[in-house]
């Protein structure tokens, strides 16, 4: 087949299309590289500032792409807000893709409209979330703006106009798959993310005997909506309290391959204090060898049908449980190197890009 992935979080669609093309199929990645992560792509569409000029030279990029865009088995969007423009004009694109292609496909990856909704509404559909903790509000400027952005807005019209309209939507953690279902229930499925294992990268499990290293990479303007600012609070507690057994690593928005070198380094990865589930950059450290912690809800597992392995290490939105669990690893070293294999082996399980392809192919087809 012939496929188009449309727009990059986390480097899921370039991985996606690693596992595409080795089971044979023609595949073409375009977006921006997800901003300053620059990840791989085969047509850049970047804007380079967002003033009203910018905006302009942008559009007529896209449109001068537009030919190169049609003709596909299958077109896979990122996002309904799947290129840098007003919801308006992406609305307008859509169309072009759907008049010009065979099948369309959403893919329901992280915020939007439906996620917003379903973590706002009342009563409550999740114990918590980037919106609530319990029946509490978190009300601050990120999450301001993502409702502002996404409820009773050309956003959410754009949003759902794509949702009923495509073939089909697919989730890839439990919290989105939840989002979509209660609406979209008939043409939705979950499938995992897609994590290529580095087969030049020598695993070596913690021995024991250095300092533990515990990795956090930072967002500046998303800290407070990912609670790393909460995470970051807990692990320099247990660094003030055991300087000789850890430290720690910080990044702040770096390119992904920079990002990438400083998780071999690590040996514990905190990430997505909110989530039930894992991310990529998550799921990226699992492959390597590493634990996390982070969201990882008995949910995250049910919805993967995996009822061994537990290598992740689940917390709360809560200081307290953060740091609770982080001197628990830390008093019980003897346990890093068995749950840093398991780590591998969830990813082997059930993130292969060549078997996450597989599924997405069986999906595309049967509708």
């Amino acid at each position: 087949m012939k496929i188009l992935l449309i727009g990059e979080y986390s480097n899921v669609h370039w991985t996606l299309a690693l596992g595409l093309r080795s089971l044979g199929h023609t595949v073409c990645v375009v977006s921006n590289g997800d901003f300053w992560k620059d990840y791989k792509r085969d047509i850049s569409l970047v804007r380079n500032n967002y003033t009203k000029w910018g905006g302009i030279e942008y559009l007529i990029k896209t449109l001068c792409t537009l030919p190169r865009l049609r003709g596909y088995d299958i077109v896979q969007l990122i996002n309904p807000m799947f290129l840098e423009l007003k919801a308006e004009k992406i609305e307008a694109i859509y169309r072009y893709l759907r008049q010009h292609n065979k099948k369309i496909f959403l893919g329901a990856f992280g915020m939007d409209a439906l996620w917003v909704e379903s973590a706002t509404a009342t009563p409550r559909v999740f114990r918590y979330s980037d919106f609530n903790v319990g029946d509490k509000e978190i009300l601050n400027d990120y999450t301001r703006e993502q409702i502002a952005d996404w409820q009773n807005t050309p956003k959410a019209h754009l949003n759902h106009y794509i949702a009923n309209d495509c073939n089909g939507i697919i989730a890839g953690m439990y919290e989105y798959h939840t989002a979509y279902k209660e609406k979209y229930a008939r043409k939705l499925t979950y499938i995992p993310f897609p994590i290529d294992i580095d087969k030049e990268l020598q695993f070596t499990p913690y021995d024991g005997k250095r300092k533990i290293r515990f990795f956090i990479g930072i967002q500046k303007s998303r800290s407070i909506y990912k609670g790393t600012d909460i995470m970051l609070r807990a692990l320099e507690r247990l660094h003030t309290g055991y300087p000789d057994e850890c430290e720690i690593l910080k990044a702040e928005n770096i390119p992904f391959a920079q990002y990438s070198k400083m998780v071999d380094d690590c040996d514990i990865l905190l990430d997505q204090l909110y989530g039930y589930s894992p991310g990529m950059n998550a799921l990226l450290a699992l492959s390597k060898g590493k634990i996390v912690v982070g969201g990882a809800e008995e949910e995250c597992y049910e919805i993967l049908g995996e009822h061994e392995l537990r290598p992740m290490v689940n917390v709360i939105p809560d200081e307290e449980d953060v740091y609770n669990k982080l001197r628990e690893i830390l008093l019980n070293k003897e346990h890093i190197a068995t749950m840093q294999r398991d780590s591998i082996r969830l990813i082997e399980r059930h993130h292969l890009p060549r078997k996450v392809a597989q599924a997405y192919l069986d999906f595309w087809e049967s509708k």
